[in-house]
């Protein structure tokens, strides 16, 4: 199984199925990999990309903390494999007693990766060589990946400005 290291690039909201898709891009490449999510994970992910501080930890807080708290560390994550249009992650997780790999979705173990800084790790034959364009046929950044774009840390905010995303803003898929 041949593995490529990805970066986040992207994180925005699919109107035509009312998702949130994260798009991760092939790090020091072009080829992208779309995954699909729900809106906790994808307002966990953009939390931590973001550098938001919460009052009380989140679910993916909360799973780091459990980790570190039993001696780990996240090393990396794994998106292994697409079977019925669902993705499949592992985390790798090591333990004093040895190297652990946890069975987890991609979009939960995204959110667990930003928070340990830890590399994420794509199944290479995952990755597509699709364009992400703007409205315009231009390549854009997506602006919710700026920490000074969204600097109101409340849940109710952050859904607002998630909701409000434009279909101009998220991009168009080009094969």
């Amino acid at each position: 199984m041949e593995l490529v290291e990805v970066d986040v690039m992207r994180l925005g909201l699919d109107r035509s199925s009312n998702s949130y898709v994260v798009i991760l891009q092939e790090k020091d490449g072009s080829r992208l990999l779309p995954i699909w999510i729900g809106q906790p994970e994808a307002e966990s992910i953009v939390i931590e990309m973001n550098r938001m501080k919460r009052e009380r930890p989140l679910t993916h807080d909360l799973c780091k903390n459990l980790i570190v708290g039993m001696g780990g560390t996240l090393r990396r994550v794994h998106i292994t494999k697409v079977q019925n249009r669902t993705f499949f992650a592992e985390l790798h997780v090591a333990m004093p007693s040895g190297m652990v790999q946890i069975d987890a979705r991609p979009s939960d173990s995204i959110a667990i990766a930003l928070r340990f800084a830890a590399p994420i790790y794509a199944q290479a034959s995952l990755l597509t060589a699709m364009l992400v364009d703007d409205a315009d046929g231009e390549e854009s950044e997506f602006p919710i990946a700026q920490p000074e774009d969204e600097p109101d840390s409340s849940a109710e905010s952050l859904k607002q400005y998630l909701e409000n995303l434009r279909p101009e803003d998220f991009g168009k898929f080009n094969m």
